[in-house]
């Protein structure tokens, strides 16, 4: 199952929900590329891993204040679940349904 695509995405942040657009592009190596798109701005993928049908990533965040988020996700029949960890904040939940 590819877990390559564009997923509508929330953050349950302690902001409220963030609504976003993460994007995935696998490479060959067991690696991806992308960013995740939001009313905040947009933060492009780092160290992205795929482990089956598990993600692995981090992104630098810059607003409100800077911070590397630590992402894990889960992709399954086009749902995409997992947490973003930002530090002192703990774990955010985050969930997605894949575009189209």
């Amino acid at each position: 199952m590819s877990v390559a695509g564009t997923y509508d995405t929330v953050v349950k942040s302690p902001m409220g929900d963030q609504k976003g657009t993460f994007t995935v592009v696998p490479g060959d190596d067991g690696s991806f590329t992308g960013s995740m798109a939001g009313g905040m701005g947009s933060m492009d993928v780092k160290d992205g891993k795929i482990d089956g049908n598990t993600l692995t990533w981090a992104m630098d965040m810059t607003v409100p204040m800077p911070m590397t988020l630590n992402c894990t996700a889960t992709v399954d029949g086009g749902q995409l679940t997992g947490t973003v960890n930002a530090g002192a904040f703990g774990d955010m939940p985050l969930t997605g349904q894949i575009q189209g």
